[in-house]
């Protein structure tokens, strides 16, 4: 399952640069190996200032650590960046930070131990906003104000459009539930002259750059001030140091050193207040109930030191959601749970027809539902005495929970037919043209029939995020195997295909998005339109507030400004298009003239992740989602509905028997028109 939906803290929207920036990030990067990272631009300061002086800041230096892997997980490279922050200073969470006013410096990232350190060269002159913040009612030219934060890969062929001003893995400490109010760290400031004033504290109101500010006189050039003392520290050695600190929301939940009632007793307390979806008939489990129920068996398992039980319990906990999203990892356990419970076969798969018939699709050489007679193509009538739609309500499926009735009991199906091995089970079939056959079957180790019928079953997880080639029809076909490799790959591999695509003047594209689990939106549609795509708004709650809130403006794909133009694209979708899969299928389904095509829609799974991670006791990890997309009128977007076929393939007999990919050539002949 994805487990890092849209992971941007500091990064609110993306957009498509032209291509004359893969040029210029082929430059940047080059440069990038004197170990001097350079303004990304070409804007110069106007200011004039006084002569540099003397003892002043010419370096910046720190390290960072973070508990969440998903912070660093997109980027082959990255490096730090001084950020203006004048969106803070004006409360602009709309501001959009130009990219041609960053600073870049070197960061070496240990990701196995989540740490790193970094070193910064400062321009003489920087970029960026004058502010004049002493508000004596003078007009002087103010000053210039950073911060330095974590920066996903600078060198990309893209932009990365960021919103208001960072508050994760940065120099300066935010208040993330008071609109994100900066309030403690550390600041760069630029000063033209000698004669600037800047706050040395927070004031009454306990608020930065606000009238009751107490003051103090800055020298010219750089100073780093340190916001965690009374009055505010002053520092102009060569090279200060300037910790990044991980945002508590981002931060992993630590519950690991409890016990296990500590442990549930605050992991309650937190979903309670924080679950993307609480307030939202059918998804916000009956916490009362659900809380009741695991107590008893959580305080057991605490007295007998039983890890097993506990483990069990927490199964259920995820299970109690109706959200695909909601995961435990239990490691060896989960190994050892599915050996239990499920490590046995049958020998054969089925899968469930639109008239409400089970046809056999799979069945193993020699399995035990092969020597019973068992052949593809039979119809499986009733298990252990219940018709099959009737045995299929008691199944809970391993790899649960889900966000869509389709999407269950499509899994309830592959799981029906699993058990301990060594088990047994009463199945009656009919081969084609044959009478009704009852027959006794026992579970054998094996993983085949399983696998026939997962949807990622094809899926080569060595395989590059894209692969792209021209089909016998002549048509282009892109398949996007996953929105969570690197970006900067990413990005590049898919505007070579869309290249090679346009060099042999393709009638038509084919982008394929069936086995794609998700990762974080990389707006490719954004190259095949000139128009802006709206999205939706990702909320949070606020424990100020007591609602969820808007973070940062609502999303939508922006443009190329040069996009590419082809006659007619598809876009394959099914149930394993999963969450940010979902968004991008969205998106593509949007560009004009586009058509979706598949047996299912996506998976209906679309919420944020990166705040809802969770460290648990006897090493097992827990995610919950805790940001929501909806729409202007309040309705979630795409959460348990997903992206629907526009050109719907039927799920009969003859398709689901068929060899080859039947969903491929309905796309290929509805291009070919």
């Amino acid at each position: 399952m994805d487990t890092s939906e849209a992971f941007f803290p500091h990064t609110k929207r993306r957009r498509v640069a032209a291509l004359l920036l893969l040029l210029c990030a082929a430059l940047a990067l080059s440069a990038c190996s004197t170990n001097i990272p350079l303004p990304v631009g070409d804007a110069a300061p106007t200011d004039t200032p006084d002569a540099p002086a003397a003892n002043q800041p010419i370096a910046l230096a720190g390290t960072l650590s973070y508990t969440n892997k998903l912070a660093t997980s997109y980027h082959a490279r990255a490096a730090v960046a001084l950020v203006d922050l004048h969106g803070f200073v004006a409360r602009d969470h709309d501001w959009r930070i130009p990219a041609d006013s960053l600073i870049f410096g070197r960061l070496r990232l240990d990701t196995d131990h989540q740490t790193g350190s970094y070193y910064m060269h400062l321009p003489e002159q920087p970029p960026g906003e004058l502010h004049d913040v002493d508000h004596n009612g003078q007009a002087n030219p103010g000053v210039k104000i950073f911060t330095v934060t974590y920066w996903d890969d600078p060198f990309s062929s893209r932009d990365r459009f960021t919103y208001g001003w960072p508050t994760d893995l940065t120099s300066t400490i935010a208040d993330t539930d008071n609109r994100d109010e900066i309030t403690g760290g550390k600041l760069v400031v630029w000063a033209p002259d000698g004669a600037e004033q800047f706050p040395s504290g927070f004031g009454d109101d306990n608020r930065l750059f606000t009238d009751d500010d107490p003051l103090q006189t800055l020298p010219a050039g750089y100073s780093v001030i340190d916001l965690s003392g009374s009055p505010f520290a002053i520092d102009r050695s060569d090279t200060p140091n300037l910790k990044l600190y991980e945002e508590t929301h981002y931060a992993v939940k630590n519950f690991a050193n409890l016990s296990y009632t500590q442990a549930l007793n605050r992991l309650f307390e937190q979903l309670r207040r924080d679950y993307a979806f609480n307030g939202i008939a059918g998804k916000q489990p009956d916490w009362d109930a659900l809380y009741a129920q695991l107590t008893p068996r959580v305080t057991k398992a605490e007295q007998d030191h039983d890890p097993e039980l506990f483990y069990e319990a927490m199964r259920d906990l995820a299970n109690a959601f109706h959200d695909g999203h909601v995961s435990l990892d239990g490691g060896d356990r989960d190994d050892d749970y599915f050996a239990a419970t499920s490590g046995g076969g049958y020998g054969f798969a089925a899968r469930e027809a639109e008239d409400g018939h089970f046809v056999v699709v799979f069945v193993q050489p020699d399995g035990p539902a092969a020597k019973a007679g068992m052949t593809k193509g039979a119809e499986l009538i009733s298990f252990n005495g219940q018709p099959v739609a009737e045995a299929l309500k008691s199944v809970e499926p391993m790899n649960g929970p889900f966000s869509t009735n389709l999407a269950l009991r499509y899994e309830q199906l592959r799981y029906l037919l699993r058990a301990k091995v060594g088990a047994s089970a009463r199945i009656t079939f009919a081969n084609p043209a044959e009478p009704n056959r009852s027959v006794t079957l026992t579970a054998v180790d094996e993983r085949d029939s399983l696998h026939a019928t997962s949807l990622q079953c094809d899926a080569d997880p060595t395989a590059p995020p894209i692969e792209y080639w021209i089909l016998d029809s002549g048509l282009g076909y892109v398949r996007i195997n996953t929105n969570s490799d690197d970006f900067d790959l990413t990005d590049e591999l898919f505007a070579r295909a869309l290249d090679s695509f346009d060099y042999h003047e393709v009638p038509g594209v084919i982008v394929d998005l069936r086995q794609n689990d998700g990762g974080a939106l990389l707006g490719f549609a954004g190259y095949l339109t000139n128009k802006a795509i709206d999205l939706a708004q990702l909320e949070y709650y606020s424990p100020a507030d007591r609602a969820f809130e808007p973070d940062g403006p609502p999303q939508t794909i922006e443009p190329l400004k040069d996009p590419y133009h082809f006659g007619k694209l598809a876009v394959l979708v099914d149930q394993g298009c999963y969450s940010a899969c979902e968004l991008e299928a969205y998106g593509l389904s949007q560009v004009p003239g586009a058509v979706v095509v598949g047996q299912y829609p996506t998976a209906g799974v679309v919420a944020e992740v990166s705040q809802g991670q969770f460290d648990l006791p006897d090493d097992l990890q827990l995610q919950v989602p805790t940001g929501r997309y909806v729409l202007p009128d309040g309705q979630l977007f795409l959460e348990g509905k997903g992206v629907a076929p526009t050109l719907r393939m039927p799920l009969d007999r003859q398709d689901l028997l068929a060899d080859g990919d039947v969903v491929l050539r309905a796309a290929e002949q509805a291009l070919l028109k």
